[in-house]
């Protein structure tokens, strides 16, 4: 397969913040712009939708509370499922 050069112009930012997602995924710019391109052509347009998952409010609000909780002395802890089971009468 010969290969040839793709020059093109970008933000500075736009690529960086590219390039760290890219990294998360196990990929590094070539390889994307790669896979992007090819599945365009498979796909006779724009492919796929390809992102890292972002929490919502609600779901960094219930991490948060779950940290605030597991942190707090005062909160009753349970060492085993039978143990909690027993509190909550089940």
């Amino acid at each position: 397969m010969a290969t040839t050069n793709l020059n093109i112009c970008m933000d500075k930012e736009v690529k960086e913040q590219a390039e760290m997602i890219f990294s998360e995924l196990g990929l590094n710019m070539t390889t994307a712009i790669n896979m992007f391109l090819r599945a365009t052509i498979h796909e006779c347009g724009i492919p796929f939708s390809l992102k890292l998952e972002v929490p919502n409010a609600e779901t960094i609000a219930a991490i948060e509370e779950g940290r605030r909780i597991a942190s707090d002395s005062s909160i009753k802890g349970y060492t085993s499922m039978e143990k909690l089971k027993e509190a909550l009468e089940v």
